[in-house]
């Protein structure tokens, strides 16, 4: 499960709480409506009453709030969401355009968006189906294009961009 499908999980295990949180309120919000009607038509004078009429209401008033809780819940949710696929598009653009800039062949391509995934050299040769030197090779080239040391600076590279600021020239 990757990181992204964790959170929107976790997002929806969260909302059903709340769901399921919301609906025995509901049950027991039902049960003191009757409970209080039925008090009304015997001494609607009684502390009794008052007093169960009070929880009921208040009872009344926590669904009210619970359910405009959980419906923006709901709406931050489908926001976020919405933003990261936005900024997962976006990122994929950037890629692309960089890689293009370098001039990096398609197998080159494919080799840089694997690394960037974070698949080692080996994960990388299996998936092509090419020998692990030919992979080494294809790095070592698009490390050269790219004017970068390494995979560490490679993927800097990328992360920078998105955050749209570079690494200072000297920390301190």
């Amino acid at each position: 499960m990757t990181a992204t499908a964790g959170l929107k999980e976790a997002g929806r295990r969260q909302t059903a709480a709340l769901l399921a949180f919301l609906l025995v309120q509901t049950l027991g919000t039902v049960f003191f409506v009757g409970d209080v009607i039925g008090d009304l038509r015997e001494d609607p004078t009684s502390v009794h009453f008052i007093f169960e009429a009070g929880v009921t209401a208040a009872l009344v008033l926590g669904i009210v709030f619970g359910a405009f809780a959980l419906r923006r819940t709901i709406e931050l949710l489908r926001a976020q969401e919405q933003a990261l696929d936005v900024a997962r598009g976006a990122l994929g653009e950037v890629i692309e355009t960089q890689f293009q800039a370098w001039a990096l062949t398609p197998a080159e391509r494919d080799v840089g968006f694997l690394a960037l995934k974070g698949l080692d050299v080996a994960e990388i040769a299996e998936l092509r189906g090419a020998a692990q030197g030919t992979v080494r090779a294809q790095l070592t080239r698009i490390y050269a294009k790219a004017g970068v040391s390494g995979r560490a600076q490679f993927a800097a590279f990328f992360v920078e961009d998105l955050l749209g600021q570079g690494v200072p020239a000297s920390v301190g």
